[in-house]
């Protein structure tokens, strides 16, 4: 193994440090505004220490595979630096009896330090199926791939200002800076004008940035029922930066349902829920934060499905030490085993992570007698 950090190996966006991801802060169970933070991993940041240490690693996936295997395999621990090569990482995991696939990811940030993730599929595990890569040749106008990079650069300027608020009550997102914000009200004009076109690329592109951008966009048509099913085919993209947009849009949509459900807007739980199940770190987080939307009136059927699907992920994920990632997962296991957001509250607040999901399952072994 060579000693040079390659930034590119570990991070999905192209070409920079600092967008890695969304995933939500939730400051209290009781509230109906969900605030989001861009992820990011800021070069000055890591100044003094040009290869980030590692505050926790935290492992999904495992069934029947041991954790301490797979540790002694990825021979690294908290405290270390990341390693150099995730791919080269990701083959040994992947040679492991048992395991079919792993997947690898570092992210920002507990104080200066990076956070690891370390995703392993079993054989015979659940496995979240996609669609195959598309063909065509559709493509976007170039001022909406403009407008695009330029919300991208706006939200990496406001993120480091530490304005990352976001309104998600009309259906789609609209951030707290002024400037990112009028660049989003264009997807609005972009929307409304070229739906059948941003319909053909979701579908039709061979890529995978086409496709992100129209997943985006897609979102803020004014007839939210209408690009649903848009938003649901593009779950299932092969490419995990699609989904992610996908799945932000959607999260939107559902807020609103929440909000308005005057409005019959339905928006089905099925691939959030298979999601959970997933092998990519952002799939699983961002069905967490849009069932966590879709669970808020607890709804049987939704709760039932996860209990069928994907309880034993939601139950790991709860448990992971890095407790930002952890807290979502933690809320909707609570929910799931049928307890109230103020027990849940103060069984997290209290520290007794261990107590709370003892309880969810206890309550789901209960139902199945």
């Amino acid at each position: 193994m060579g000693s040079s950090f390659c930034a590119d190996d570990w991070f999905l966006e192209k070409g920079s440090l600092i967008p890695v991801g969304w995933y939500p802060i939730l400051n209290c169970l009781r509230q109906r505004t969900v605030k989001f933070i861009w992820l990011s991993l800021i070069p000055s940041v890591f100044a003094a220490e040009p290869v980030p240490r590692l505050s926790s690693i935290n492992f999904y996936g495992l069934h029947r595979v041991s954790e301490s295997r797979i540790q002694k395999v990825l021979g690294v621990r908290e405290g270390d630096r990341i390693p150099p090569s995730k791919g080269e990482l990701e083959d040994r995991l992947e040679k492991i009896p048992g395991v079919v696939l792993a997947r690898l990811q570092a992210v920002c940030c507990e104080g200066r330090r990076g956070i690891l993730f370390v995703g392993i599929e079993e054989k015979g595990a659940a496995h979240f199926a996609l669609h195959s890569t598309p063909l065509g040749d559709a493509k976007l106008p170039q001022p909406m791939l403009d407008a695009y990079d330029e919300l991208v650069r706006a939200i990496e300027i406001a993120a480091r200002r530490g304005s990352s608020g976001e309104d998600l009550t009309q259906g789609h997102s609209l951030m707290a800076d002024p400037d990112a914000r009028e660049i989003q009200e264009r997807f609005i004009g972009f929307a409304s004008d070229e739906l059948p076109l941003l319909r053909e690329v979701l579908r039709n592109s061979a890529d995978e940035h086409q496709r992100e951008v129209a997943a985006t966009i897609i979102g803020y048509a004014p007839d939210k029922r209408g690009i649903i099913n848009d938003l649901e085919y593009s779950m299932q993209d092969v490419d995990e930066t699609v989904r992610s947009s996908a799945m932000r849009a959607l999260n939107a949509v559902a807020i609103l349902a929440v909000k308005q459900p005057n409005l019959g807007l339905h928006i089905s739980s099925t691939w959030f829920v298979e999601m959970l199940n997933s092998i990519v770190l952002s799939d699983r987080t961002g069905a967490t934060m849009a069932l966590l939307n879709l669970t808020d009136s607890r709804p049987h059927d939704i709760l039932d499905l996860i209990r069928g699907r994907a309880l034993p992920s939601l139950v790991e994920m709860a448990q992971w030490k890095s407790l930002s990632y952890a807290l979502p997962a933690f809320v909707l296991l609570g929910r799931v085993g049928g307890l109230s957001d103020d027990v849940i509250h103060s069984q997290w607040t209290a520290g007794e992570r261990g107590a709370m999901i003892l309880k969810a399952i206890g309550a789901e072994k209960k139902k199945r007698r």
